[in-house]
């Protein structure tokens, strides 16, 4: 339970991928984590790319960076749509600006794209949007998880144990 009395947030939007939000989302509840999933709708049941539902436990209107230790983003073709939403560019900034955790894998990278904070940070993606991110100012590499300061980002859903891992430990510092 090393990470009992912690708390992260994850956004969830219909075609998330499946595995890239539960695999974080269970392992850091077995860490002992609290893990709320924010969504435009409280209570509402999306779907994974694969078909997995997710219901999301509270509106993004209704979360604040400062209830929270970490934010844990998902990828699949949910972050294209979730980049597009004020709050979530307005969370995902303010945890950057006070050097919480801000994780993402695969396509995810795109809401810190969108949010504009990826310049000058070392960081990975799924290879569809290493151009996004060196445009908007990363430093990219192809290595399954990548950490730097308070950044941590993977490739895809091969990466899932080094990319929770790496989680794991900046939260449980």
């Amino acid at each position: 339970m090393r990470l009992k009395g912690r708390r992260v947030l994850m956004f969830v939007e219909d075609v998330y991928e499946d595995l890239e939000l539960w695999y974080p989302k269970l392992r850091l509840v077995e860490e002992g984590a609290e893990v709320v999933v924010a969504a435009p709708e409280a209570g509402k049941l999306y779907r994974g790319k694969n078909g997995y539902p997710a219901r999301s436990d509270v509106a993004l209107t209704d979360v604040a960076e400062g209830d929270f230790d970490g934010l844990v983003l998902a990828g699949g073709f949910a972050p294209d749509k979730l980049r597009r939403i004020a709050e979530v560019l307005e969370l995902t900034r303010a945890f950057h600006e006070r050097g919480k955790l801000v994780a993402h894998i695969c396509h995810a990278g795109w809401i810190p794209i969108s949010a504009g904070i990826v310049r000058g940070f070392r960081c990975t993606s799924t290879p569809g949007i290493r151009d996004d991110l060196v445009n908007a100012g990363a430093l990219w590499f192809d290595e399954p998880v990548v950490c730097d300061r308070h950044m941590v980002s993977s490739r895809r859903p091969d990466d899932l144990p080094q990319f929770c891992r790496a989680i794991i430990e900046f939260l449980d510092r």
